[in-house]
C-alpha cells in the first residue's frame, strides 16, 4: 500500500514536547530512525529485545506503507561495563563483547526483528568523534583537560538557543551525571565526550590524547553520519531519556545540528514492578523464555502492549499471549493460508495513533472472530478473503502465521537431518560403551561437544540438545 495524499495523518508520541504530533517526513517518501542498540556486557534477556520488536513495529509500518526506511540500530562495543565484564572473567574486552554482540544478533533474528540498514559500531566511528569534538571545542562548548574531553554544561546552558534539560524535564542543578572519574572537570555537571586513557585500557589517539569514547558523543557521531544532520526518529528505552538521550541532544544541538525532529522511547517490561535488570536479579533469558514458548509467541508477547506502556511479566501473562498467537495461526491455517491481502480500517487507525499495536490486535482478533464464523457456515470464501486481511495485518506486526509456518518447516526439517546425524553417533558411542572401547566412546563425545551438541544419558537412553548458552570459556 502506498503513500497517498488521502491517507491520514502518522501521530507520535514526542517526548521532547511531551504531545502527540503529526508527523511528516523530513524527505518526502523516506523516513530515517537511529535507535539505540545493545551494548553487549552480557547474553540478552527480553528486556533488551522488546525495544527492537517494538521499533521492528515502527519500521514495518512505514515499510508497509511504500516509505523507503533508513533504520541505524548501534552497538555500544567499549563501555565501563563492558571491560569490567571481561577482566572479572579473564577475557580480552574485544572477545567479551564480540561473543554478547553474536548472541543478540541471533536474539533479534530468532525473534523475526528484521536487521538493521547498518549496524555502526562505537570502536570504528572515532575519526568522525573527533571531528565532532573539534566543532564542539571551536564553539566554546567543550573543553580538554588532562587527556579527557568534557563537553561544558554550564556553557551550553548560558548560550543561545540552549534547551537543555528540556527532553527528559529534569532542572540543571538535580542532574547527575553518573560519572565517577572526574579529571580536570570544571563543573560538576560537565559530562565526558572522550575518556584519557587508562593502563590496561583501550584506547585510540585523538589530538587531546589517547582515549576512548565517552557514551553520549558516539550516537551523536554516529547517527548524523549516516543519516545526515537532522533525521526524522530517534528511539530507545525509557531508561536511556536521561543522561543519555538528554546528553545526546545537548551536544548535537550545540555543535549546529538539528538532530531528531521526534524521541520514541520505549517503557519496560517489569516483574513485580521492577525494571528488568541485571543489578535485581529478576532478569529472564531468550533462552529460558524459548524453552516455554515459540519464537513467534515470544515475539507476539513482547510487542503486544503499546510501546510506552509497562509489560509486566509473569508465566500466566506469557502463556495467555501464545494462546492469543495460537488462534490466530490456526484460523489462518483452516482457511487455508491464502496469499495477504490489505488491512482493515480500523488496524491503519490505530496504528496511525503512536502505533497502537494492542487495538491492531483488537481488530486482527476480531477478524479472526468473523473467519471462524464464516468456516462454521461453510462459507470457505469468505472465510479465505478474511484470512488474507488477517495475514497482512499479523505481518506488519512481524507474527504473519504464513511467514513463520515457512521458517518453521525449513527449521524443522532441518533439526530432523540434524537427528539422524547425531543418533547414529549416539548408536555408535553406545557400541563402543558396550564392547569397553573407551576411547572411541570419548572420541564421539567430543566431537559432539565441540560441535555444541550436549548429550545427557538417561534411563531411556542418551539424549541430546543444542547447547545455546553461549561459547564455551566465555
Amino acid at each position: 500500500m502506498a503513500v497517498t495524499s488521502g491517507t491520514p495523518s502518522q501521530q507520535i508520541f514526542d517526548t521532547a514536547t511531551r504531545s502527540l504530533r503529526p508527523f511528516e517526513p523530513l524527505r518526502e517518501g523516506h523516513v530515517s530512525i537511529y535507535l539505540c542498540g545493545a551494548t553487549p556486557q552480557s547474553h540478552p534477556h527480553i528486556g533488551h529485545l522488546r525495544s527492537g520488536v517494538a521499533f521492528d513495529i515502527v519500521r514495518r509500518w512505514f515499510i508497509a506503507q511504500g516509505y523507503d526506511v533508513a533504520f541505524v540500530r548501534n552497538v555500544t562495543d567499549i563501555d565501563d561495563k563492558i571491560l569490567t565484564k571481561a577482566a572479572e572473567n579473564n577475557r580480552p574486552w574485544w572477545e567479551w563483547v564480540s561473543t554478547h554482540e553474536r548472541a543478540f544478533t541471533r536474539a533479534y533474528d530468532t525473534l523475526g526483528v528484521l536487521p538493521p540498514s547498518v549496524e555502526p559500531r562505537a570502536t570504528g566511528h572515532v575519526t568522525q568523534m573527533v571531528d565532532y569534538m573539534r566543532r564542539l571545542i571551536d564553539r566554546g562548548v567543550a573543553y580538554a583537560a588532562e587527556g579527557s574531553v568534557y563537553f561544558d554544561v554550564d556553557a551550553w546552558v548560558r548560550a543561545e538557543g540552549s534547551d537543555y534539560g528540556s527532553l527528559s524535564g529534569n532542572r540543571v542543578e538535580e542532574m547527575e551525571q553518573g560519572e565517577p572519574d572526574n579529571r580536570g572537570k570544571r563543573g560538576a555537571h560537565d559530562f565526558a565526550l572522550w575518556k584519557a586513557a587508562k593502563p590496561g585500557e583501550p584506547s585510540w589517539p585523538t589530538p587531546w590524547g589517547d582515549g576512548r569514547p565517552g557514551w553520549h558523543l558516539e550516537c551523536s557521531a554516529m547517527s548524523t553520519w549516516y543519516l545526515g544532520p537532522e533525521f526524522d526518529i530517534h528511539g530507545g528505552g525509557l531508561d536511556l531519556q536521561f543522561p543519555h538521550h538528554e546528553n545526546e541532544q545537548a551536544q548535537s544541538h550545540a555543535a549546529g545540528d538539528g538532530f531528531a525532529r521526534f524521541w520514541m522511547h520505549n517503557h519496560w517490561v517489569t516483574m513485580a514492578g521492577a525494571k528488568m535488570s541485571k543489578s535485581l536479579g529478576n532478569v529472564l533469558s531468550i533462552d529460558a523464555m524459548l524453552e516455554a514458548v515459540r519464537p513467534v509467541e515470544l515475539r507476539y508477547y513482547l510487542g503486544s502492549a503499546h510501546y510506552r506502556s509497562v509489560l509486566e511479566y509473569s508465566p500466566e501473562a506469557l502463556s495467555e499471549a501464545a494462546a492469543g498467537y495460537r488462534r490466530i495461526e490456526d484460523f489462518v491455517a483452516r482457511a487455508g493460508t491464502p496469499e495477504p491481502s490489505t488491512w482493515t480500517d480500523g488496524f491503519a487507525a490505530a496504528l496511525f495513533d503512536d502505533f497502537g499495536v494492542p487495538r491492531a490486535l483488537a481488530e486482527i482478533h476480531n477478524a479472526v472472530r468473523e473467519g471462524n464464523k464464516a468456516l462454521a457456515q461453510g462459507d470457505a470464501g469468505a472465510a479465505r478473503e478474511i484470512a488474507a486481511g488477517v495475514r497482512a495485518m499479523a505481518a506488519v506486526l512481524g507474527v504473519d502465521p504464513g511467514e513463520w509456518a515457512d521458517e518453521a518447516s525449513t527449521r524443522g526439517a532441518a533439526e530432523a537431518a540434524l537427528d539422524v546425524l547425531v543418533r547414529a553417533e549416539l548408536e555408535r558411542r553406545a557400541e563402543a560403551r558396550a564392547a569397553k572401547d573407551w576411547a572411541v566412546a570419548d572420541e564421539v563425545r567430543d566431537r559432539l561437544a565441540a560441535a555444541g551438541i550436549e548429550v545427557t544419558d538417561t534411563p531411556d537412553g542418551p539424549q541430546w540438545a543444542l547447547n545455546t548458552a553461549g561459547e564455551k570459556g566465555v
